[in-house]
């Protein structure tokens, strides 16, 4: 008998999640994969038919059912706005699984069923009907443990079809008989049972204190709900006056817990048939989701028969604008790259590609010649360290087509074996230094410098032009150069991983050979220059492979988004900028870090000797005020207690206790009604102990030895709003809010006879939101030249600029600042220490002034809900998810995200394209996005770029000059419809420059 399983799906995910709690992550993603784990094994089962003693236990058919709300929700909210009001939000780890386990579906062609408004059950019992009359001998088992399920239940038929009800997890089946038996009411009967004992989970009303076996008991006396409620009078006793109290919420109830047969949805048999299923394509997924158990399991249901690939079963069908319910939080990267390059998830295979090393002179010649007659070149660096500038080079890959690859190695365990480094860089290097060449690879800031260090400038990134790139219209443009890194961050910055393997893994469906193999770990780890050949030769050549197969499947999606322009004009040319900065540094004076790491140590040990004085005084003992558990007793206990305390409230808790986090001990501080020094003296001791711990000692370890410089890596492909970050040690986290903080900018000097010049873009974001809301006021304010903070404040409060006081321009500084943050009255009430009604007419008088602002702002929101995503001004795209929520809490943080991601993303772009024309036209690295021509200022170096700053280094004699430039390319960088301002200055340290 053909049997068809009907798997709920999101009843099924919330089931695996909630069995399996221990935090799992994969180990080349780094997501959360204990839901997937506990999904695909409940998956699995059901394919391999572990219970063969069960009658129809092989699935012949599969499909999984979906909720799919529309923009009201479902009918039943429509009937019920309470209807699942109840429920708690969805866990944060829970939506990237999700995401994950419908995509693989969709990838071995499971069907996914889904109808707008409508839920699962709705959907399955709308199938039960229709396959019941089209195909009367099918058996159908329902994968679920939802009671409302059981309405279904119907026994086996003249042709031998029925509806089950089968516990994956547990092994059990129910029929129409054994439920009858157990409960005495009829699946039919059952929903009136159902409306009885109501559903606390769904919110739906019944009748207090009416289980599931008192509501099934009163219906089997009174045969239904109707009679029970014509005859409620001979129901004795409370149960009696309940439900008579509750007869008049029942007939909602019962509509509430009744499934619909008629839910809209096309699906054919056939297209769920399990012999179609590519079941193949999960093989990498699990190696990339570390799930090495599965593997075997897959292999052995692999091997029992052929596969037929069949057409790929319909998707969800929903109407536009309706969304899956939970609304996903992530995912359809690798479908809409593989859609864009013309290729099918079930094309996608495994392959062995044909790898050689090149190891004697006339190899190389030849490689030479191949390289010269090529159209573009992918390469890859091996090396002995990750940091860049102490690496040695073991050996260059390359690829000029897909499945092709060789590695020319330079060190090696067997150097008699092949060419040294001398020989080997002379032959590549004018290929290398190509700029009409167009090169491919994988984070290739890192082989920039490599090169770099070795004697060589790769150029052939962006493409060589007499100026310097800009982001303009070039949706037609045909340049293949590619980073695929950067490329996969532009396409979509919410993917948890941008690495080669991941990508290598979700989008060539390959599984490349892991480092550690070569490698080793732990102690016995050894650096690649002691891998033997024969291994190292397709590893590396593996790798300039699939930067070059990425590429070809990443350009065409760009193309697709239209986001050519900024892809050549802004993120590519970048990389290039990127590793300028990197390579330049700026000096820091270590003197000057120990002079102030010994100051603030002199008063860290002051406040460490009041802390204990107050300690002292007020509970009799002293405690470790670097220790968060012995601070929590001080605070926290009882003055009587074993260990005596302040006994002040406890504000927050962590999962190990009362936590005395910073926002903590800073409210504790401000509260009037605490006499004790203690909270206020901790915050000073900790603010202290972070900048010697965090800053001053930080950043004298990065040093350079060599150049006396700090090198900090800078980030393209971290921050979804397109913003740039530092790392390795991180210059943007550098205080700046208090005085003492500043002070570390002292540190960073300029050479003797060099001078540093910094350059920071004046309230750039709220510029920006007046060109992007075009609101008249506020871009009249910028015109003028007003102090905006002051004319905001004016326009607010209905007054002339010069009665604003300064608590009135405080107040709209904060709007200023925090209304592309979502800022609400509470938070305003807090930052201005005011009341929180007071907090609320600022921000309703704002918004009443600046009506093009909050015009704009719904705008984003409407963009966000639309599209899924929001654009920045050059385009920038980042997903927003959660915008449809119906947690309030969850949407509103998706409303501001969509909102800051415009505009912080927009000044993201703007500085993008400031940098890379001042690096076009200053650096003696760019001369060819210059025609060869000399820098327009010789021997000016950029250095940093903090937030919406520019540092520079320059000589003396030409420093105003290089000031001069970098402010008028600064200001005129983007038009927009308000004046750009740079704050300049000219100084020997960064803390005198601002």
């Amino acid at each position: 008998m053909p049997t068809l399983y009907l798997i709920d799906g999101y009843g099924q995910f919330f089931r695996a999640f909630h069995a399996i709690r221990t935090p799992m992550t994969s180990p080349v993603t780094k997501e959360p994969t204990n839901m997937t784990f506990g999904f695909l094994g409940m998956l699995l089962k059901l394919l391999r038919a572990a219970e063969p003693r069960m009658a129809g236990a092989e699935p012949d058919y599969i499909a999984v059912a979906l909720d799919v709300s529309g923009d009201r929700g479902t009918f039943r909210s429509e009937l019920y706005p309470d209807y699942k009001a109840t429920r708690p939000e969805m866990p944060e780890s829970l939506g990237p699984q999700i995401d994950r386990c419908l995509d693989l579906l969709k990838d071995i062609g499971v069907p996914l069923l889904g109808s707008e408004g409508f839920e699962a059950d709705d959907v399955i019992a709308t199938l039960v009907t229709r396959l019941r009359r089209e195909h009367p001998d099918l058996r159908i088992r329902i994968v679920a443990k939802d009671k409302d399920m059981k309405q279904l239940l119907e026994q086996v038929g003249p042709a031998g079809g029925g509806v089950e009800m089968y516990d994956v997890h547990t092994d059990t089946l129910i029929d129409e008989g054994c439920f009858t038996s157990d409960t005495g009411v009829t699946p039919r009967q059952w929903i009136d049972a159902l409306a009885l004992m109501g559903d606390t989970v769904d919110n739906v009303p019944g009748v207090p204190g009416v289980g599931e076996k008192t509501a099934a008991a009163l219906v089997h006396e009174y045969g239904s709900l109707e009679t029970l409620l014509a005859r409620s009078a001979e129901v004795k006793g409370k149960r009696g006056e309940s439900l008579r109290a509750a007869a008049p919420s029942l007939a909602l109830s019962r509509r509430l817990v009744t499934l619909r047969h008629d839910a809209p949805f096309e699906f054919e048999l056939q297209s769920a048939e399990r012999r179609r299923f590519r079941l193949e394509t999960l093989m990498p997924i699990l190696r990339e989701l570390g799930f090495n158990r599965y593997q075997d399991e897959l292999k052995t249901l692999l091997g029992e028969g052929p596969r037929v690939t069949g057409a790929a079963p319909p998707a969800i069908e929903v109407k536009p604008g309706a969304r899956t319910t939970p609304t996903p939080s992530g995912g359809g990267f690798a479908g809409s790259l593989f859609e864009a390059a013309g290729v099918s998830h079930a094309e996608a295979r495994e392959v062995q590609g044909d790898y050689r090393a090149v190891t004697t002179r006339s190899e190389l010649d030849a490689l030479v010649r191949q390289l010269n007659a090529a159209a573009s070149v992918a390469f890859d660096t091996e090396t002995t360290s990750l940091f860049p500038r102490e690496a040695k080079l073991c050996g260059i890959a390359i690829a000029t087509e897909p499945g092709r690859g060789v590695y020319v190695p330079i060190r090696s365990p067997n150097p008699e074996r092949h060419l040294d480094e001398a020989t080997v860089l002379a032959a590549l290097k004018p290929i290398l230094e190509d700029a009409g060449k167009p090169k491919a690879g994988h984070n290739l800031k890192y082989d920039l410098l490599v090169f770099r260090q070795h004697g060589i400038h790769l150029r052939g990134l962006a493409r060589a032009t007499d100026t310097p790139p800009s982001a303009g219209p070039a949706d037609d443009a045909d340049w293949p150069a590619c980073d695929s890194m950067v490329a996969s961050y532009l396409i979509d910055s919410s993917r948890s991983s941008h690495a080669m393997d991941a990508l290598a893994l979700a989008l060539l469906r390959r599984h490349g050979i892991p480092i550690s193999d070569l490698l080793g770990s732990g102690k016995d780890q050894r650096c690649f220059d002691c891998v033997p050949l024969d291994q190292a030769t397709p590893y590396a050549a593996e790798d300039a492979d699939v930067a070059l197969q990425l590429r070809d499947l990443m350009l065409p999606q760009l193309r697709a988004m239209g986001m050519m322009g900024l892809w050549l004009g802004v993120e590519l040319p970048l990389v290039e900028v990127l590793a300028e900065l990197e390579w330049n540094g700026i000096r820091v004076d270590p003197a000057e870090l120990d002079r102030q790491r010994e100051r603030l140590n002199v008063q860290i040990r002051s406040l460490a000797a009041q802390i204990d004085k107050a300690s002292m005084d007020t509970i009799g003992r002293t405690f470790n005020p670097d220790s968060p558990r012995q601070l929590a007793t001080a605070l926290f206990n009882k003055p009587g207690a074993e260990e005596p305390g302040l006994g002040l409230r406890v504000l927050k808790r962590t999962k190990t206790g009362a936590s005395t986090d910073i926002e903590v001990l800073e409210k504790l501080a401000a509260d009037p009604a605490i006499a004790s020094p203690i909270p206020g003296l901790i915050v000073e001791y900790r603010q202290l102990t972070k900048l010697v711990g965090t800053y001053l000692e930080a950043l004298k370890e990065a040093i350079n030895p060599q150049t006396g410089r700090v090198h900090a890596s800078f980030n393209q492909t971290v921050a979804a709003t397109g913003r740039l970050s530092s790392s390795d040690p991180n210059l943007q986290n550098i205080p700046i809010r208090t005085d003492i903080g500043r002070e570390i900018r002292r540190a960073f000097v300029a050479p003797r006879g060099r001078v540093l010049i910094t350059a920071d873009y004046s309230q750039i974001e709220l510029r920006l939101l007046a060109h992007l809301s075009r609101d008249a006021a506020l871009i009249e304010a910028f015109e003028r030249g007003e102090d905006i903070h002051a004319a905001v404040a004016a326009q607010i409060h209905n007054i002339p600029l010069d009665r604003v006081t300064r608590e009135q321009r405080g107040g709209a500084k904060m709007v200023n600042f925090g209304i592309v943050y979502g800022i609400t009255p509470y938070g305003l009430a807090r930052r201005l220490q005011i009341d929180e009604k007071a907090a609320a007419e600022i921000i309703a008088g704002y918004k009443k002034r600046f009506a093009g602002i909050t015009t704009f702002l719904e705008e984003c929101i409407h963009q966000a809900r639309r599209f899924g995503y929001v654009e920045t001004m050059l385009k920038r795209r980042r997903p927003i998810y959660g915008i449809d929520a119906r947690n309030p809490s969850e949407r509103a943080l998706a409303e501001r995200m969509a909102i800051n991601s415009v505009v912080q993303g927009s000044a993201a772009d703007l500085i993008k394209l400031a940098m890379i024309d001042l690096h076009g036209r200053l650096s003696e690295h760019a001369a060819h996005w210059r025609g060869e021509r000399p820098p327009e200022v010789p021997g000016v170096q950029m250095l940093l770029q903090i937030h919406d700053e520019l540092v520079f280094e320059a000589p003396q004699a030409s420093a105003e000059a290089a000031r001069r430039l970098i402010v008028s390319r600064m200001e005129s960088a983007m038009q927009v419809s308000v004046p750009l301002k740079v704050d300049s200055a000219i100084a020997t340290n960064w803390f005198e420059g601002k």
